[in-house]
């Protein structure tokens, strides 16, 4: 083996060569530590098989100007296999020259990482600096790694202890399970040598270094045949990049029953007030909200019921509740459109009466939680007994599952009611385009739509100012509305009534979005935006060339009516569609910032296309021949 300094010759790693870099210090411990042989040096120097003998010479330990962190050797193992190892003892040489030093360590094809048993401070420069680096490496592609610890713990009498659970040698030195747990991190052999001697290093360390040599000249060999029987070089066409993700447009969360909620606390517009058979003033509702609740309610209000029920409900209605005799004619849904003033009702029962106020936050959340109604009955009435009668007697109002109010116990609520749970109101579809109990008449087109403005107010702000301040609807029964078709302010108040929409085409949604930017409904914009995205994105390219749909008049339309998101994204999808769109001539109506903006996001890209251009003339020109003839 010859073993020589790489000042005097170019480092070879080809195929019948094999790059070492060793980093770390296994000579911390000793009393004189530069007078001690290192690891490295001593097993290449003396204990590494030998094939072919030229010369054994050590090198002096200056520093190779190429890479001044490391210490670097040359040796030959098997014979004529050329070992180019990279020393590296101090981390802080190392940080010095942080990017050659990287580099080198990447070109390794085994990584040894030593450390001294009795020095700490050497363990820990292993694990908190290199470690990290060498997982950024295994990361992208494998290298063989051996971890080393180098000396016999002092304070031990007699052989080291490898119990996990022994605490001998806590103390300066390193244990045997940190060694362990360090190599299982990074998937590395774990080699202990008491000492520097022929046993350890020659036949111990060695026998794993030279196995990993030959499978690594094994690997090599099998990659130069690969290579040689490989096909001749051809120029690879240019690589299209995928094109720019399109932003996503989120939809806000409903806000429908928390504007319901908000409508009964507020008081506005209430045709109902609730009170107890002494005359008291209990609480004020909206009769579109208690009928759309439950049949009882329609009964009481004289609204029509589509289906025979029977006499139950109206016998129920008479048993709780009694129309005041002084607004028995201002009772009937076509009073609402004339009279503004609320119908008085008594609460005959007298338990239901007690907590009915709670009883109407719970009608107005549209909420399926009998349990926590249950718990705030408790709370009011503190009666076990009145709690199970109000429950019974919302069951005859709500019509609900008999299942629902069988606990006898308040606290197992939740566990008596799950699955079984039945929402008093989910949305407000059955009044929707209904003239029953209507108070406003919208005249759209020579067409009347018939109208509640407590929905109106609950659901729009716009509308709430409109009915509540000092302009002519306040009072006003019929209300004409300008600038918005029949279809449009239709699908307007049907997402004010179910919080859902239905457009049939882009366009459709398009004139949505401008009506709820009239009225300043938000979720409703993002509804819109989320539809037209959708249905763009589900166009093939070839409905793309060939629609009349001009997406340039949609973006400046989106531009004009502060639908920001929907102007970005229809900007971007220009871009990623640059192919067909500017060919179009609406493309000319887009700005010189806006042009620009598509140039610069285009898909494909103009380099890309300058790339295959020239592909194809190489491809076609006289210079690339077919390799078969």
């Amino acid at each position: 083996m010859s073993f020589t300094d790489v000042k005097t010759q170019k480092p070879l790693t080809g195929p019948g060569s094999v790059r070492i870099v060793a980093l770390g210090n296994e000579k911390a411990g000793f009393e004189d530590s530069l007078q001690q042989p290192d690891l490295i040096t001593t097993y290449f120097g003396r204990h590494a098989i030998i094939r072919h003998i030229e010369e054994r010479r050590l090198l002096s330990f200056a520093t190779h100007i190429t890479f001044p962190a490391f210490v670097e050797y040359q040796a030959y193992v098997f014979g004529r296999v050329r070992v180019l190892i990279h020393d590296c003892p101090s981390w802080d040489l190392f940080d010095n020259d942080w990017y050659r030093s990287r580099n080198v360590v990447g070109l390794a094809d085994i990584i040894v990482l030593k450390y001294n048993v009795n020095d700490k401070t050497s363990f820990q420069e292993v694990k908190d600096n290199y470690v990290p680096m060498i997982k950024w490496i295994l990361d992208q592609w494998t290298v063989p790694v051996i971890v080393t610890a180098v000396g016999t713990r002092q304070n031990e009498e007699g052989p080291p202890c490898s119990c996990p659970l022994c605490t001998s040698d806590k103390g300066s030195c390193v244990p045997f399970y940190e060694g362990i747990e360090l190599s299982k991190e990074i998937g590395a052999a774990y080699l202990e040598l008491h000492s520097l001697n022929d046993f350890y290093v020659g036949k111990y360390f060695g026998g794993v270094l030279e196995y990993f040599i030959i499978q690594c000249l094994k690997q090599k060999s099998s990659q130069k045949k690969k290579k040689r029987g490989s096909r001749p070089h051809i120029i690879p066409p240019p690589r299209l990049r995928e094109p720019v993700k399109l932003p996503c447009l989120k939809i806000e969360e409903s806000q429908y029953h928390r504007d319901l909620l908000n409508l009964y606390y507020s008081s506005l517009c209430t045709d109902v007030v609730f009170s107890s058979k002494d005359g008291q003033e209990v609480a004020r509702a909206h009769r579109v909200v208690l009928c759309n609740a439950s049949q009882i309610f329609m009964f009481l209000f004289g609204v029509e019921v589509a289906s025979d029920p029977g006499e139950l409900p109206m016998k129920i209605a008479h048993n709780l509740f009694t129309i005041d005799e002084r607004d028995i004619a201002l009772n009937s849904s076509q009073a609402l459109l004339h009279n503004s003033q609320p119908v008085r009702v008594i609460i005959l029962d007298s338990l239901l009466c007690a907590c009915y106020s709670e009883v109407l936050k719970f009608i107005y959340t549209g909420t399926n939680c009998w349990d926590e109604l249950k718990s705030v009955l408790w709370k009011k009435l503190k009666n076990l007994e009145q709690v199970k009668n109000v429950m019974e007697t919302l069951k005859l109002l709500f019509k609900c599952n008999a299942k629902i109010f069988c606990s006898s116990d308040v606290s197992n609520q939740a566990a008596n009611s799950k699955g079984q749970s039945q929402s008093c109101c989910c949305s407000l579809s059955l009044f929707f385009q209904n003239p029953g109990l209507a108070d406003v008449i919208f005249i759209v087109q020579g067409t009347s739509i018939y109208a509640h403005r407590a929905v109106l107010v609950a659901r729009c702000e716009v509308m709430a100012a409109m009915f509540s301040g000092y302009y002519a609807e306040t009072k006003a029964c019929q209300v004409p509305i300008q600038g918005v078709s029949k279809e449009t302010f239709l699908s307007f108040l049907e997402y004010l009534y179910t919080d859902a929409c239905y457009t049939a085409s882009i366009l459709q949604a398009m004139a949505l979005l401008v009506c709820a930017e009239m009225y300043q409904i938000h979720r409703l914009q993002q509804i819109c935006e989320s539809y037209i995205v959708t249905q763009l994105q589900s166009m093939p390219s070839r409905e793309l060339v060939s629609t009349n749909l001009s997406i340039v008049n949609l973006y400046n339309k989106a531009k004009f009516h502060n639908a920001t998101r929907l102007s970005i994204w229809l900007l971007h999808f220009i871009a990623s569609n640059y192919l067909i769109f500017s060919q179009k001539l609406e493309f000319q109506e887009l700005s010189e910032e806006e042009q620009a903006f598509v140039e610069n996001h285009r898909w494909p890209s103009s380099s890309y296309l300058q790339e295959l251009t020239e592909y194809r003339h190489h491809i076609h020109s006289g210079r690339s021949r077919c390799t078969l003839m």
